[in-house]
């Protein structure tokens, strides 16, 4: 169980405190309610671009990291399609000083022009390091645009292309700070040993008087239902083929959601799991095979991804992919197959719990999702998952009207082989 005390400051401002006496080290986490799919299709990447940004200094603090670490912290943070989180560790005594540093930034982002040009440089490097020049690198620049048609989600949190980081603008940059990076688009969360009370004071103290942004209507076209299977077959100088295989599922938060992320853990948790068991382990058809899912706030996806044994063509592969698909459709699961999952999940949920920074980030998601309530939940929702139910997500998932694929080919090999 996470405790916690939500509060709302004037300014829109969402406040959450959980108390863990556990460790002297304290989390502050700040999350943004901003990610890709909140981009223009004609400018995109501004939201990993801004989380390189927020720690090139403020106007009143020019370095982020200096004052933290003489404070004995430490700091980072993610951007994804849905949100932009960063996050501080330091010692109790010094918390304050996380209260300055992310506020200041929050109100005063320092802009110039050389910390935009070494930060475009930066996340250029990492677009032609990470995807273009990486062995399977460009998959997702692949997958995404295949899948989707019309939601955001059709591009990745890099952006499409380069040359919307090499283009952006000062006054782009400017623009999409003031648009977003607002306290009433923010979730602020202390973790720790801390008192509810006194960290509400400080919120007030530093956060209290930056003033709030527009309210932001965030309406996002979503993906119409797919109605053809769509296929992708790309060449590339890879030492292996592989195949990749999407199907659109439900939103993070719904009760089918955790269905499928339960589905996944019963085709590819472990070595016992059904895929591992049967097409590597059993028939020697994949050398590594994993089902996920995407984990986004819209509809995402339910991935299948894996490389053919020596010997195996794509074709072959995919076919034998397919069977044990068709398989998970028409067989229910037992009792112990399934409680074998839970126990899993439910050991996975625990050992994640005894983090702070963890606790404090999935209370600021739950929240970000609408129902910060979810943190407690999830645990008994996955509990109560009945084996009837993940073969009815199955049938309605696994469809091939729903389905992308995509063959990528190395160019080294055989392509005849059987």
């Amino acid at each position: 169980m996470i405790n916690f005390k939500k509060y709302t400051l004037k300014n829109g401002l969402t406040l959450l405190v959980h108390f863990d006496n556990a460790t002297p080290i304290v989390a502050l986490n700040v999350l943004y309610k901003v990610g890709s799919r909140n981009e223009s299709p004609d400018k995109t990447g501004f939201a990993h671009l801004f989380e390189h940004l927020m720690f090139g200094g403020s106007v009143n603090i020019p370095s982020f990291d200096q004052p933290l670490e003489k404070a004995g912290g430490e700091n980072n943070a993610f951007t994804n399609d849905d949100i932009t989180n960063y996050y501080i560790t330091l010692p109790k005594e010094n918390l304050e000083t996380a209260f300055w540093l992310e506020s200041d930034r929050m109100l005063n982002l320092g802009f110039s022009k050389k910390s935009l040009e070494v930060q475009r440089q930066v996340v250029i490097e990492e677009f032609k390091q990470s995807y273009l020049n990486q062995p399977y690198g460009d998959v997702w620049l692949l997958l995404k645009p295949l899948a989707y048609k019309t939601h955001p989600y059709q591009w990745n949190t890099i952006g499409k292309e380069i040359k919307h980081i090499e283009n952006a603008r000062m006054s782009d940059v400017k623009a999409f700070y003031k648009k977003y990076y607002n306290p009433n688009n923010a979730i602020l969360v202390v973790a720790g040993n801390v008192d509810a009370e006194e960290i509400l004071i400080l919120a007030e103290k530093w956060f209290g008087e930056i003033p709030a942004g527009k309210p932001l209507a965030n309406k996002i076209e979503q993906e119409p239902e797919q109605n053809e299977a769509r296929f992708l077959e790309v060449f590339r100088d890879v030492p292996a083929d592989a195949l990749y295989k999407v199907y659109h599922m439900a939103a993070r938060g719904t009760r089918e959601y955790y269905i499928a992320d339960m589905l996944s853990d019963v085709l590819s948790n472990g070595n016992s799991s059904r895929l591992y068991r049967r097409l590597i382990k059993e028939q020697g058809v994949f050398s590594e095979l994993d089902a996920h899912i995407t984990g986004d706030f819209d509809p995402g996806l339910f991935v299948f991804s894996g490389k053919p044994a020596e010997g195996i063509s794509l074709e072959s592969a995919e076919e034998k992919l397919l069977e044990e698909i068709e398989r998970i459709k028409t067989e229910i699961l037992s009792e112990e197959e399934l409680q074998k999952i839970k126990n899993k999940l439910e050991a996975s949920h625990i050992f994640s719990e005894t983090s702070t920074l963890n606790n404090a980030i999935h209370l600021a998601i739950a929240e970000s999702l609408g129902n910060v309530d979810l943190v407690n939940q999830e645990k008994a929702i996955y509990a109560d998952i009945q084996t009837i139910e993940l073969q009815q997500i199955a049938q309605t998932l696994f469809r091939l009207e729903n389905s992308s694929t995509l063959y990528y080919r190395s160019n080294t090999k055989n392509h005849d082989a059987q």
